[in-house]
């Protein structure tokens, strides 16, 4: 299953669920919530983090955090 990290610059999906149960409550905090549409806007100099939009904003996520959130194509 692809996940919000095999993303790429300009790319947009929707949010399926997590793989990973202790870190889905922060990341449904944040606004992840599965159904929503998750923008990919790019990646920091070094590959990690990455910048996100989600629910109107702009988030910073570690690779190893975007992992987690799995979408639909």
């Amino acid at each position: 299953m692809k996940s919000v990290a095999d993303m790429h610059a300009g790319e947009t999906a929707i949010i399926s669920g997590f793989t990973d149960e202790m870190l889905s409550t922060k990341l449904l905090e944040m606004g992840f919530l599965p159904g929503t549409a998750v923008r990919f806007n790019y990646t920091a100099p070094l590959g990690d983090p990455v910048c996100v939009t989600v629910s109107g904003y702009d988030l910073a996520l570690r690779l190893e955090e975007a992992s987690t959130i799995s979408i639909l194509n």
